[in-house]
């Protein structure tokens, strides 16, 4: 299931467009994502979201219909959001090692700005039932990452005989293992580990020719 917490970064289902700009609508989502993040999903009421945000629930009904509705429109800001920045970092002409490093980075800053409150609440006890709604979300994020790796290779920046569903795995796992206290201990700053990383996920131990 760690895979669907990593990919929480994918397509905005633009509904209710009208409401999107309009600032109340914000503020509720503003609020319902900080007290999300501080107490998980279960523990917050409706009640509580507009009290917080100084809205009526008159307000807070006419843009959400429950709050399971409010918390898969915060799903799809954050993951707009995310992909975004993600397309901003793989369209860059860069080389496509610095593209891994600054994704994996990227990956890192969405892991730690999620509670685990939030994480636990949504995925692991399907509050709300919104598990199914983040995979299949997560599912349209892996396809164009995915994609985004067959056409390295195909320009020649990876082997073209290793899976892209193992190079997305083992990326995944890299996020995990970049977030090991132990082992940042060894590392003057995060991105040491990083770079460190992305070197050995390119170029293995041996060296270089």
């Amino acid at each position: 299931m760690y895979i669907f917490r990593i990919f929480i970064n994918f397509k905005f289902t633009r509904c209710n467009m009208g409401a999107v700009n309009n600032r109340k609508y914000d503020q509720i989502l503003s609020t319902s994502r900080d007290l999300f993040w501080k107490y998980g999903i279960k523990r917050i009421s409706v009640e509580e979201i507009c009290h917080t945000a100084h809205v009526s629930k008159g307000t807070f009904y006419k843009h959400f219909a429950n709050k399971k509705e409010l918390v898969m429109r915060l799903i799809d800001k954050i993951m707009e959001e995310g992909t975004t920045r993600y397309r901003q970092i793989m369209d860059k002409d860069m080389p496509f090692e610095e593209k891994v490093k600054q994704t994996i980075c990227l990956k890192l800053e969405q892991t730690e700005a999620m509670s685990t409150e939030f994480y636990n609440d949504y995925l692991l006890h399907d509050v709300e039932g919104l598990s199914g709604y983040l995979m299949k979300k997560a599912a349209e994020g892996i396809r164009m990452i995915l994609e985004d790796f067959e056409r390295a290779q195909a320009r020649g920046d990876i082997r073209r005989d290793i899976k892209p569903e193992f190079i997305l795995y083992f990326l995944n796992h890299m996020v995990s293992i970049a977030s090991d206290e132990q082992l940042l201990k060894l590392y003057d700053q995060p991105s040491d580990l990083i770079i460190e990383m992305v070197r050995f996920f390119f170029y293995g131990i041996m060296p270089g020719k």
